[in-house]
């Protein structure tokens, strides 16, 4: 019978084997639509015209008292049975019916209209050699498309290159994951070369293998193969559907992925149908009430029984019972008659009270003042009429603590430099002394290339790098050279700083100050001007940051050929490889760690390691194999990683500030008397999160029985907590 139903299947094109990998070839439409990849139309929507009506039927039957009325109506249709017209039950129910599936029939055109206005947003398309305006569910897989400033990202593209320097873009993240500021993506340079020649793009027969459709989107593995050789590809050189394009004037992209496959929509899962507690309560309060009438229709049944047995039987001579009718049967009968005489038991009539309730409610936050941001004349909007009584109903919150509880505006405030601490100001006494907006601020007008905006108070750390000390100079040439900024310098001199976390932007901003500026990067180096000096650095490789990870390196070459590691990332993971040598450099640097986590300061340890030429070259082979592999990539390079991040040299750390925005120890205190259970997720030491605790409300002075769960398995965090 399977085997039927298979071949049934592929019969009519329902089979669609898993795709295991993705394969596509540029401006080649004919190879890539072999391949059946699903175009960029997409589709929210729960129903269409034919699928509505029984679609929507048996949504609504899925409530009890929908369902009761229907029996009931079927009762009703048997002559011996019933006791009341059909249409007492008929019409009610209808009414009921129509009313729910108006509304719902409401919410899903508003769903059309918002994927209609999608799917024809237009497009310029390189189609024979030329671009065309088209749409965008006509926009297929491999079709190299050419986006403009401030518009929407069309489809997952892989980008070829762009109008700004070294084939940057920048685009804003928003609508993937709430994050306002600017991310940073860069084009190869064998794609960039092409720029905005139409004849160069047209010809470009690149191949890309990749993963299939996933909805990770932090990630991204592939290659791209041009005239035989072979390109690593990772997430930062994808644009995503559902980013905007921002301060780049032009672009051009290869259509990865489309529609359906992309990873907004693989995110946002099938369209359902949601139901609220208050419907959860109907239900049970339904049931409850199914079984009162039960019973009361069950005495009832047997009082007409007695009877029956008892009287009945004497009225036979004038009301003879149907043939075949005797007072067992009599009596079943009754049972059902009586369910059709009491069925406004069951309050059918709430349902359409509670729905006109939603409706009025909807209407409510619409025009609710308080939730109208006049900056942006942006008022509430209540997408759907079938969930608001959920809104006061919410027992936890669960927040990210950076930019959610915080401003998210990074600003260098301490540092340990082989075993110094920097940032702090002290009396003659040797007393610490409170900074004031009225306390004397660090002169960096020494340095041309500083950033005006950058505050520091401690004069001795600016005079310790102006001395020449090794190790302070090594400490913020590391901060120069190991991070993810992109630079800007529209006019000579006055640069800005993309950064995709405001750490690094943070860390940067204060190594420009300490004289060594960073000023420009490619895929290959990086130029850092150096106390007044530029110097250019060979970039071999970066080990990226992940969550896993939690650091970050670079392996540079500088001018005279000395290769070095360059690594910045939490203590825990950084002490771990460190040299034996530097274990009492170690201790202190620990103690100046906790004195900036109890001040509610994020952390980071600096670190750096010399390398072989001959083994260097060696790993970079290992490193390429591994970055062009399409499975188990990930696996690989952290094997690398590994292997090279150890017998590390440590340099110092580093500590930022970022502050809580206004109101929000009022908020909880608000949402806690409310009886909101609230959880807020940050990844800092614990001395910071404690410190954080407290300053925002969460943790109280009098609370004392605040205790914490430290150990690292399910099973001692069970023991713990008992």
């Amino acid at each position: 019978m399977g085997s039927v139903v298979s071949y049934f299947d592929q019969l009519c094109g329902q089979q669609k084997k898993k795709e295991e990998e993705r394969c596509l070839r540029a401006n080649d439409r004919p190879f890539n639509l072999s391949y059946h990849y699903a175009n960029n139309a997409i589709k929210t929507s729960k129903y269409n015209i034919f699928t509505f009506l029984p679609l929507n039927l048996f949504e609504q039957f899925r409530r009890l008292a929908n369902s009761y009325f229907l029996f009931l109506f079927i009762l009703q249709l048997i002559p011996q049975i019933a006791s009341l017209s059909w249409f007492t039950t008929a019409v009610p129910l209808v009414l009921v019916l129509s009313i729910t599936a108006v509304k719902d029939a409401t919410d899903d055109i508003n769903r059309h209209k918002s994927d209609k206005q999608v799917n024809n947003r237009k497009v310029s398309v390189l189609i024979d050699g030329e671009l065309q305006n088209e749409k965008w569910m006509n926009v297929q897989v491999g079709d190299v498309i050419k986006l403009e400033n401030n518009q929407f990202v069309t489809a997952d593209l892989l980008l070829l290159s762009s109008s700004e320097p070294l084939n940057l873009v920048y685009v804003e993240t928003a609508e993937l994951d709430g994050e306002t500021n600017l991310k940073v993506k860069q084009a190869l340079t064998v794609t960039g070369e092409m720029g905005d020649s139409i004849e160069a793009l047209a010809s470009f027969n690149g191949k890309v293998r990749c993963e299939p459709p996933n909805n990770r989107l932090e990630k991204f593995n592939g290659t791209l193969t041009v005239d035989g050789h072979t390109y690593s590809l990772d997430n930062d050189k994808v644009l995503l559907r559902g980013c905007t394009l921002r301060n780049t004037e032009w672009c051009f992209g290869l259509v990865i992925f489309g529609g359906p496959d992309t990873k907004l929509m693989q995110n946002s899962g099938k369209t359902t149908f949601k139901r609220t507690s208050v419907d959860h309560l109907m239900n049970v309060l339904v049931l409850c009430i199914f079984g009162f009438l039960a019973s009361m229709c069950a005495v009832l049944t047997i009082g007409n029984a007695v009877w029956e047995m008892k009287k009945g039987s004497g009225f036979t001579v004038f009301l003879p019972r149907e043939p075949g009718v005797d007072a067992p049967l009599s009596s079943f009968l009754a049972f059902w008659s009586y369910v059709i005489v009491l069925n406004t038991v069951v309050p059918i009539s709430l349902y359409v009270s509670v729905e006109i309730i939603r409706l009025g409610n909807s209407f409510y936050i619409d025009w609710d003042r308080k939730m109208y941001y006049p900056k942006k004349d942006t008022p509430a909007q209540a997408r759907t009429t079938t969930l608001n009584e959920e809104l006061g109903q919410i027992k936890y919150i669960f927040s990210d603590k950076t930019g959610t509880l915080t401003q998210n505006i990074m600003a260098f405030n301490k540092c340990s430099i082989n075993g110094k601490n920097y940032g702090e100001l002290l009396d003659y006494s040797g007393q610490r002394m409170e900074i004031t907006e009225k306390t004397p601020r660090v002169d960096f007008s020494w340095n041309q290339l500083a950033d005006p905006k950058f505050i520091f108070h401690d004069h001795s750390l600016a005079e310790t790098v102006r001395e020449g000390n090794l190790e302070a100079q090594a400490f913020f040439r590391l901060l120069a050279l190991c991070h993810t900024v992109m630079p800007e310098e529209k006019k000579e001199g006055e640069l800005y700083y993309q950064a995709q976390s405001p750490d690094e932007g943070a860390l940067v901003t204060a190594a420009r100050n300490f004289g060594f500026v960073f000023r420009s990067r490619t895929p290959e180096t990086i130029t850092v001007v150096e106390m007044g000096e530029q110097v250019i650095y060979e970039l071999l490789a970066v080990l990226d940051f992940n969550n896993v990870r939690k650091r970050m390196s670079v392996i540079v070459r500088n001018p005279e050929g000395k290769l070095t590691l360059y690594c910045k990332g939490a203590d825990t993971i950084i002490y771990e490889r460190l040299h034996s040598s530097c274990n009492k450099l170690m201790g202190v640097t620990t103690g100046h760690l906790n004195e900036y986590a109890g001040e509610g300061l994020r952390t980071l340890v600096l670190a750096y390691r010399h390398l072989d030429e001959h083994y260097i070259k060696e790993w970079m082979q290992r490193h390429h194999e591994a970055s062009t592999a399409i499975d188990g990539r990930e696996e690989k390079l952290d094997g690398l990683y590994e292997e090279i991040e150890k017998d590390l040299l440590l340099l110092g750390a580093t500590a930022v500030e970022d502050k809580l925005q206004d109101g929000v120890p009022q908020t909880i205190e608000q949402l806690v008397r409310a009886g909101i259970n609230i959880w807020v997720l940050t990844g800092d030491k614990q001395e910071t999160a404690e410190n954080i605790g407290y300053s925002c409300n969460m943790l109280r002075e009098e609370m004392k029985d605040v205790f914490i769960v430290s150990a690292n398995t399910e099973e001692g965090v069970k023991e713990e907590l008992v």
